[in-house]
């Protein structure tokens, strides 16, 4: 079984691919009852497909994770993360998190996919040939994962980057406290009403009213609304204008 959580795609397509390779089940996080028992076939892999928040597991998915009955223990459990480039103590982290749910993280791959968090002045897209270049080399590296998934192996193939213990246990604290919110998205004059965002929100946070989007507070800045709106008229402050878009297939 494959639980992931996406909002631009990028960790959709990493869960998608593990999960042809290795014939496991993948369900989307969104759409799966955290309430419901989840029984493992015999020696089925548990697998967890997240992209990386801050140098951090998004709380989305350790949220769910915590709620999320198991009727018994995996006998192998993986982290498959994607980011920008580096991770931080993400792989530790995510450790902890199976720990307290009384299992063990057997495995860890990391994948450096095209980048979606723009929140921020210096934070920008990649040209669409650097993205294609990332995406091209976690192609190339997906066989080998799955071989590995398959064969059980306890391995764990990182890039936590320079200062992680800093990034992840300082600098993300910080990202959710002031940096973590949806009261600075707005739109401008070309939103069409088209509900796009509030479709591809993966924690519902968004509805239009009186034909224009509300934010509800719920929100992890996973930018999907923002990269997906069809005229670009969705913006984060004034950190994210003129910086295009990107989601998993498509770049403007």
């Amino acid at each position: 079984m494959i639980y992931y959580f996406s909002g631009c795609g990028n960790s959709r397509y990493v869960a998608e691919t593990l999960a042809h390779g290795t014939g496991d089940r993948f369900v989307d996080i969104r759409h799966s009852a955290a309430a419901d028992p989840l029984t493992l076939h015999d020696d089925e892999a548990l697998g967890f497909v997240c992209p990386v928040y801050a140098w951090e597991v998004p709380r989305v998915m350790v949220e769910f994770i915590e709620h999320l009955p198991l009727t018994r223990q995996p006998t192998y459990t993986y982290l498959a993360c994607t980011c920008g480039d580096n991770t931080g103590r993400t792989m530790r982290h995510f450790a902890e998190v199976m720990r307290r749910k009384g299992s063990k993280l057997n495995a860890g791959f990391a994948f450096i996919m095209p980048e979606t968090y723009i929140n921020m002045r210096g934070f920008n897209l990649d040209t669409p040939e650097q993205a294609q270049r990332k995406i091209d080399a976690t192609t190339a590296l997906l066989p080998g994962v799955v071989e590995d998934i398959k064969a059980r192996r306890e391995v764990f193939r990182d890039t936590p980057g320079r200062f992680a213990w800093f990034k992840s246990r300082v600098m993300n604290p910080l990202f959710y406290a002031w940096l973590i919110t949806d009261t600075k998205f707005w739109v401008d004059d070309s939103c069409i009403a088209c509900g796009t965002c509030g479709q591809v929100c993966p924690l519902d946070n968004i509805e239009l009213v009186g034909g224009r989007p509300r934010w509800h507070g719920d929100c992890t800045n996973c930018m999907a609304c923002y990269h997906h709106c069809p005229k670009n008229a969705i913006n984060f402050g004034k950190a994210t204008l003129g910086k295009g878009q990107y989601h998993f297939g498509r770049q403007t």
